[in-house]
């Protein structure tokens, strides 16, 4: 399945190469069976804070943000969708959960992935999948679980 995505750095700070973000949104996508491009961009908190209370009616600065393609029927594309994470919060969240960062900014670039392919965490049953499903993609890429040492509820915002 063929799988492309399109890196676009809008914030100043470090943030993993293309090859990276490729590796991670193509081992999520192929675990699913699914192929597409997905646009993926790097921003501040402003940024941030303003999409979540635009699109989510949350007043805050969060880690990732998914926005599946919604074309209308019958317009052929392979867009998945776009994600944006934001670079201030993901170093913050790394450091405050003691994880590596490089092992953070996969395991939401992944958990932002599947949102773009239909998976959910609202209800109970469907955290369990997406989080087995996150952990089983990270496990493929040698990271270790990210929610074994971490309890407190990973996406508050």
């Amino acid at each position: 399945m063929n799988t492309s995505i399109c890196v676009d750095r809008a914030c100043s700070g470090d943030s993993p190469d293309d090859d990276s973000f490729r590796r991670w949104v193509s081992a999520a996508l192929e675990a699913c069976q699914k192929g597409g491009h997905v646009d993926l961009k790097i921003v501040d908190t402003d940024e941030i804070q303003y999409l979540n209370k635009t699109y989510r009616g949350k007043d805050s600065a969060t880690n990732v943000l998914s926005f599946p393609s919604d074309l209308p029927p019958g317009i052929p594309s392979d867009l998945l969708g776009d994600l944006a994470l934001c670079a201030p919060v993901v170093l913050r969240e790394a450091a405050e959960q003691n994880k590596a960062l490089e092992h953070h900014w996969a395991h939401l670039t992944i958990h932002g992935t599947l949102h773009l392919i239909g998976f959910d965490h609202v209800a109970d049953n469907e955290a369990e999948i997406m989080e087995s499903l996150e952990t089983n993609i990270l496990a493929s890429l040698s990271i270790p679980n990210p929610y074994a040492d971490y309890t407190e509820e990973c996406y508050p915002s």
